[in-house]
C-alpha cells in the first residue's frame, strides 16, 4: 500500500447503472457511469438484461475511470463494491469483479451498503454536514429517515412499510401513460401544473414510518373514475395531475422529516437517493430550511442517482477504520444496515 495516500477503486452495480470511481484520501478523482437504455423498451428494469449489461460494461468503465483519474492500477490500495441491497444478478457482477481485482492486486476488499453510501454522498463536496445529521434517503426502492452520528454510525429511524416514494412516482407515471423512467417526467410536468388542483389523502403512519401504497391506489381509482366521465381527462389535465401527486408525496416526506428534526432537535438536514434529484423535493427542503432554521444539504445531481463515487467515499472511511471484507463475502438483495 502507498504510505503517502489511500487510493480506492469503487464499483457500483446494484441496479442498472454500471459505475466505477477512483477516490484518493476522500477526494473523488473520477466517477464514470454507464446507463443501460435497453430497459426503456420494457417499461422497467429487467434483472437478467441488467446483469448482462453489467458484464459488458464493467471492464471498459473501470478502465476509463482509472485513466480519467490518471492513476495506474498498481497504485490502488483497496477495491470497494456495493454488497447490498439491490438486484442479486447485478450485485454479483460487481462483487465478482471487485474480488478478482483485489486478489490480483493483493489489496483489501471493502463491502459497502448501498443506502449508507447514499447518505455519505453528502461528504463528497463542500459544504459538508456536521454531526449529528438527519438524512432523508429517497429512491425507487427505499424511503428512510436516517440519523447520522458519525460517518459509519447511522440509525434508520423510520422507513416505508410498503412502497417507496420513487415507486409511487414511477407507478403514477405509468398510469398516466408516460414512458420509463417516468419519475423525472412527473417532476417536469409538475412544474407547469397546479399542485392543489386535485386532492389526495395522505397516509397517517405512526412515528417516522411511511406508506405510499394507499396513495398509488387512490391515484388509480381517481383516474379510472375521471376517464369514465371524459376519455381525454389525462391529456387535458396532465400537468395538474402530476403537480398534485408530486405535492402529496413531497408533503408526506417533509412532514416526517420535520417531525424527526423537531423531536430530535437536529438542525443539519439533507436528502439523498435518486428521488433527491426531484426539483420539487429540493425546493421543499430549501424552503423548510428557511422556515425552521435548518442547515440544508443537497448533493449534486450526479451524486443523487446510483454512482460509484459515493461507494468510494464510504469505503474510504471504512478503510481508515480497517473495516475490510473477507473474500468469502457474498452480495445480498436485502440487508439491514
Amino acid at each position: 500500500m502507498n504510505s503517502e495516500s489511500v487510493n480506492i477503486l469503487a464499483i457500483e452495480s446494484s441496479c442498472d447503472e454500471t459505475s466505477a470511481a477512483v477516490v484518493r484520501d476522500g477526494v473523488v478523482l473520477s466517477n464514470l457511469i454507464a446507463t443501460q437504455k435497453v430497459h426503456e423498451l420494457y417499461g422497467g428494469v429487467v434483472p437478467e438484461l441488467a446483469s448482462r449489461a453489467h458484464m459488458q460494461n464493467i471492464v471498459p468503465v473501470v478502465d476509463v475511470a482509472l485513466k480519467n483519474a490518471a492513476i495506474d492500477k498498481k497504485d490502488i490500495d483497496a477495491v470497494a463494491f456495493t454488497q447490498a441491497p439491490g438486484l442479486i444478478g447485478s450485485l454479483l457482477v460487481g462483487a465478482c469483479f471487485a474480488k478478482a481485482y483485489a486478489q490480483a492486486l493483493d489489496v483489501p476488499l471493502i463491502a459497502v451498503h448501498h443506502m449508507q453510501a447514499h447518505v455519505l454522498a453528502h461528504f463528497i463536496d463542500e459544504p459538508k454536514p456536521e454531526f449529528p445529521f438527519l438524512c432523508l434517503t429517497v429512491s425507487g426502492g427505499h424511503t428512510q429517515i436516517v440519523l447520522c452520528r458519525d460517518y459509519l454510525d447511522m440509525e434508520v429511524l423510520g422507513e416505508t412499510i410498503d412502497d417507496a416514494a420513487g415507486e409511487a412516482f414511477d407507478k403514477t407515471a405509468k398510469m398516466l401513460g408516460l414512458p420509463y423512467p417516468g419519475g423525472p417526467l412527473v417532476d417536469k410536468y409538475a412544474q407547469q401544473g397546479d399542485p392543489r388542483k386535485f386532492q389526495f389523502t395522505m397516509s397517517s403512519m405512526q412515528g417516522y414510518d411511511f406508506s405510499f401504497s394507499g396513495l398509488k391506489t387512490a391515484v388509480l381509482y381517481f383516474l379510472q373514475a375521471q376517464k369514465k366521465l371524459d376519455a381525454d381527462f389525462v391529456s387535458k389535465n396532465l400537468v395538474d395531475i402530476c403537480a398534485s401527486v408530486q405535492y402529496t408525496i413531497i408533503k408526506m416526506l417533509m412532514n416526517k422529516l420535520h417531525k424527526a428534526a423537531k423531536e430530535l432537535k437536529i438542525r443539519n438536514v439533507g436528502i439523498a437517493g435518486g428521488v433527491s434529484a426531484n426539483s420539487g423535493l429540493r425546493k421543499a427542503l430549501q424552503d423548510a430550511g428557511q422556515e425552521y432554521g435548518w442547515n440544508v444539504f443537497i448533493p449534486k445531481f450526479e451524486y443523487c442517482t446510483d454512482n460509484a463515487a459515493m461507494i468510494g467515499i464510504t469505503a474510504y472511511h471504512k478503510y481508515l477504520k480497517g473495516e475490510f471484507a473477507d473474500m468469502s463475502i457474498s452480495p445480498t438483495a436485502r440487508a439491514a444496515w
